[in-house]
């Protein structure tokens, strides 16, 4: 077909061709309409997962937070239990050491007046005429014995033992009878004690030189 008989088509179908034209142009806003539709959709889509992401990084945050927060109540806890403990066992062994010690100057006092019981049994000696006297001096002697007995308190060894600073109290020195016992004790003027192995009363001794 030639140009001519084309003018001449186009000029016979006004109609038709302006129906295409229209065609046309529907076609390409409804292509526009899905195009912007589609991006609408698209950035909806974005904020909507920027949306979620900021809520996750949120509770994220926050679920830090809440671990920082119950490691350092934790620390609180144990340094608190730690510091508790450490005083109820001062405060056992103030009390145990207490009890232990307790009427220390009471025992002393007892063991100042066994010191005269002791004294008084090798003045009666052992004759029949103080037989009655020394038997009732031996019996208070033995209750007073018991009582230290049941608080703890030991005589401190001495006669034939090394020279103790920790434990005896050298009033005097004389010559050793024999090489043996230099730097020992020789005699033992006052007796010493401990209480529950603590000593109350040193003992105080003669020393051999």
């Amino acid at each position: 077909m030639s140009k001519e008989e084309n003018k001449m088509e186009e000029k016979t179908n006004p109609v038709e061709n302006q129906q295409d034209s229209t065609d046309k142009n529907a076609s390409q806003s409804a292509q526009k309409a899905a195009i912007n539709t589609e991006k609408v959709e698209q950035e909806s889509k974005r904020k909507s997962k920027l949306k979620k992401n900021t809520k996750e990084d949120q509770l994220q945050n926050e679920l830090i937070e809440s671990k920082e927060k119950l490691a350092e109540l934790n620390d609180k806890y144990l340094r608190l239990y730690s510091e508790f403990d450490n005083f109820r066992k001062r405060t056992m062994k103030e009390k145990t050491e207490f009890f232990k010690t307790a009427g220390e100057d009471v025992i002393i006092s007892i063991i100042s007046i066994v010191d005269d019981f002791e004294r008084a049994l090798k003045i009666t000696g052992k004759s029949e005429d103080n037989k009655a006297h020394r038997e009732g001096l031996e019996l208070i002697y033995s209750k007073f014995k018991k009582i230290l007995d049941q608080k703890g308190v030991k005589e401190i060894e001495a006669i034939g033992k090394e020279f103790d600073t920790d434990m005896h109290e050298a009033l005097t020195k004389i010559p050793a009878p024999s090489a043996e016992l230099k730097g020992k004790v020789i005699d033992v003027i006052e007796k010493g004690y401990t209480m529950n192995d603590k000593i109350i009363r040193f003992a105080k001794v003669v020393v051999g030189d």
